[in-house]
């Protein structure tokens, strides 16, 4: 079983995000949109790469305390989930499904939370 197949994004907290994604639209030249990212398409037609800034307020990384999070893309995110427990990891007993895919969460052993995307078929 493949595990990871590639980075779905990355997610960075801001105490003044607003700032914060104007200075990379300024000085590095990433295309932020409203929403306060900007997409990097894959060479796959279909798939593509998130980058965004969040507020610093934002719980989506609890409960890891890390300003960032990065999202792995994996094939079968129930058979990974398993195979994480199995191994005795932390994973996050709650996942979600949406028209975006299935997400799962796991804990590094630093306390950083990993974000696992299958991305829709």
């Amino acid at each position: 079983m493949k595990r990871v197949i590639g980075i779905g994004g990355i997610f960075i907290k801001s105490k003044d995000h607003v700032n914060l994604c104007e200075w990379y639209r300024k000085h590095l030249g990433i295309d932020i949109q409203d929403w306060g990212g900007a997409m990097f398409p894959w060479s796959n037609p279909d798939g593509m790469t998130v980058w965004s800034i969040m507020p610093g307020s934002s719980d989506y990384f609890a409960p890891s305390k890390a300003p960032f999070m990065i999202n792995y893309i994996v094939e079968d995110l129930q058979a990974l989930l398993e195979v994480l427990r199995s191994e005795g990891c932390e994973v996050d007993s709650k996942t979600e499904e949406s028209e975006l895919g299935k997400f799962g969460w796991v804990m590094d052993p630093e306390g950083n939370r990993i974000e696992l995307w299958q991305p829709p078929k």
